[in-house]
């Protein structure tokens, strides 16, 4: 059986309701495809939760209630199973808004605003049974002029979806297409690890694995960055020199590899873990604290070489991890600023 394009048919209600978000009807949706005791990792603040009742009235309700006229909009929904057997559904996209009321203490502008997710799902016996799901809350931040944290080295805009506009990967799913998808990204990273430990930078081969235009999507806070040169100065140089040890405990992790058409992606809770231990990061001074990330990825692959690839990492929670509270600062940040809802011009008369 075709178990990625069925999941993909399985799961198309859900999305297509979110996309004129209701209470009614985006309910009813979640009660047909998520199983009553569903885990659900969510990004930081926002925690683990479990069943599709959590879900809504903890995160979704809020979110609904910031900016009344949600939207989500999707860019990439691909599907595939894992080396191990396990079916997952990878998404990625923007919530679209007008952001009237405050949200995690984040001050409402009055205007549209966007907060790009990556969310996966794990699928069995035709219900969710896991997901996984970072949104990008510092993009939201800065839209409001509220990030209390170091600036961006990279580019922050927004990000866009695929450029070859085939984020919506079509069935019948070939599966030996997909595991050369997976297999060219896997190998890359097994050459991502090898530098620092075993030599410079010449030892990733990247010329092998990536396109000469490529474009690296981060999360906001570490931004985007273009080609390799874009890439080692804008995210690889800094983090490296902040955390060496990087690859060094990835026996210890639980990470999920499939692909789709040209597409492959990795989900994991966490799927890094290394110490901060030889410089900065973030604006953060090395504390030789080991910390875990997670990481929530997607590439797509141009005449067999990385072309886009979308990356998210819950930085709020790596943040915590080393002691640092983004929330409270966010809150002392804008303590002098109105947090009541705006209304529209013109609702009123």
């Amino acid at each position: 059986m075709d178990y990625p394009s069925a999941h993909k048919a399985l799961l198309k209600p859900l999305f297509t309701a979110m996309r004129d978000f209701a209470a009614g009807p985006v309910r009813s949706a979640m009660a047909k495809v998520f199983a009553a005791d569903t885990q659900i990792h969510l990004c930081h603040p926002l925690g683990d939760l479990t069943g599709a009742d959590a879900l809504y009235d903890q995160a979704y309700a809020p979110l609904l209630a910031a900016m009344p006229d949600l939207e989500r909009r999707d860019w990439i929904v691909m599907a595939g199973e894992t080396p191990q057997g396990d079916h997952w559904l990878g998404m990625g996209g923007h919530y679209v808004g007008t952001f009237r009321a405050p949200w995690l203490d984040i001050p409402p502008t009055g205007h549209i605003a966007h907060m790009r997710y990556h969310e996966f799902y794990r699928i069995s016996d035709g219900k969710i049974v896991e997901m996984q799901a970072i949104w990008d809350i510092p993009e939201l931040m800065m839209q409001a002029g509220a990030w209390p944290m170091a600036p961006s080295l990279g580019r922050e805009f927004f990000v866009p979806g695929p450029a070859t506009q085939d984020g919506f990967v079509p069935g019948p799913w070939d599966r030996d297409q997909a595991t050369v998808s997976c297999d060219h990204i896997m190998d890359m990273l097994a050459h991502l690890t090898r530098h620092p430990a075993q030599g410079g930078p010449e030892v990733m081969e990247m010329e092998r694995f990536w396109h000469p235009r490529f474009n690296w999507y981060g999360p906001a806070g570490i931004g985007t960055a273009r080609g390799v040169s874009g890439f080692r100065n804008w995210h690889q140089i800094p983090f490296l020199n902040a955390m060496p040890d990087r690859g060094a405990k990835d026996e210890t992790l639980d990470f999920h590899f499939f692909g789709d058409g040209d597409y492959a992606a990795v989900t994991g809770w966490p799927n890094m873990r290394q110490s901060l231990s030889a410089d900065g990061w973030l604006g953060l001074a090395p504390s030789g604290k080991m910390i875990d990330l997670r990481s929530l990825d997607f590439w797509r692959l141009e005449s067999g070489l990385i072309r886009e690839n979308w990356v998210l990492v819950d930085l709020l929670d790596v943040y915590s991890q080393l002691g640092v509270d983004v929330m409270a600062r966010l809150r002392e940040f804008n303590k002098a600023r109105n947090l009541g809802p705006i209304p529209t011009p013109g609702d009123h008369q």
